[in-house]
């Protein structure tokens, strides 16, 4: 079966989402643009790593290519928005990819479809592409997964940072972490390790 790659480039909204009440969401990157709404489901652990090594990337730009890093981006940028509905989950990813694209000034990010088997979560779910400057789409079609269904978006460093905001407000936004081992608390009672598992 041919893969599919939803390319959005630039996107008219990219942004990290979830669907469902704290310590039940389920994670997603959603793209909007030319009447099309792509949904791909991810792993809180990739959203939040993804915003960092997007940050980095951005620093390596600046300091590489003498790109002009962005402001923080100005209130009238946040997109605090739920989701386009309905979310329909084209996929779940199992890789990300980032590249710097020189000529255009822009970011590129791939989320990659989860192959067989499942991703290891112990694992870096990112791959950090940012030597790859001139990014060559025509290079992916000879990789090994190029069955699997793929994401592309491309971003302004200003959507990127955009971006990055948004994902770090949704991944803090959910349930407070234990002031004691660090897990994150549940409302119908929390098993603490550090009190040998009874409820506090």
């Amino acid at each position: 079966m041919t893969h599919q790659v939803h390319a959005f480039e630039p996107p008219e909204r990219f942004v990290a989402g979830t669907v469902g009440e704290p310590g039940d969401r389920t994670f997603y990157l959603q793209a909007r643009g030319g009447g099309r709404v792509i949904s791909v489901a991810l792993e809180k652990v990739q959203v939040s790593l993804l915003a960092e090594k997007l940050e980095e990337l951005l620093l390596e730009a600046s300091k590489r290519f003498g790109v002009a890093l962005p402001e923080e981006s100005l209130l009238a940028m946040h997109d605090n928005e739920p989701l386009d509905s309905p979310v329909d989950e084209e996929f779940r990813v199992g890789t990300l990819g980032l590249a710097f694209d020189v000529d255009t000034s822009t970011v590129v990010i791939e989320a990659i479809e989860a192959g067989e088997p499942e991703p290891d979560l112990m694992g870096d779910p990112l791959e950090d592409d940012d030597d790859d400057e001139d990014h060559d789409d025509d290079d992916e079609d000879d990789e090994p997964d190029d069955d699997l269904d793929r994401l592309r978006v491309r971003l302004t460093p200003d959507a990127t940072r955009a971006f990055i905001d948004r994902a770090r407000r949704v991944v803090a936004a959910g349930r407070p972490p234990c002031p004691l081992c660090g897990q994150p608390l549940d409302p119908a009672g929390h098993l603490c390790p550090r009190h040998n598992g009874y409820h506090r």
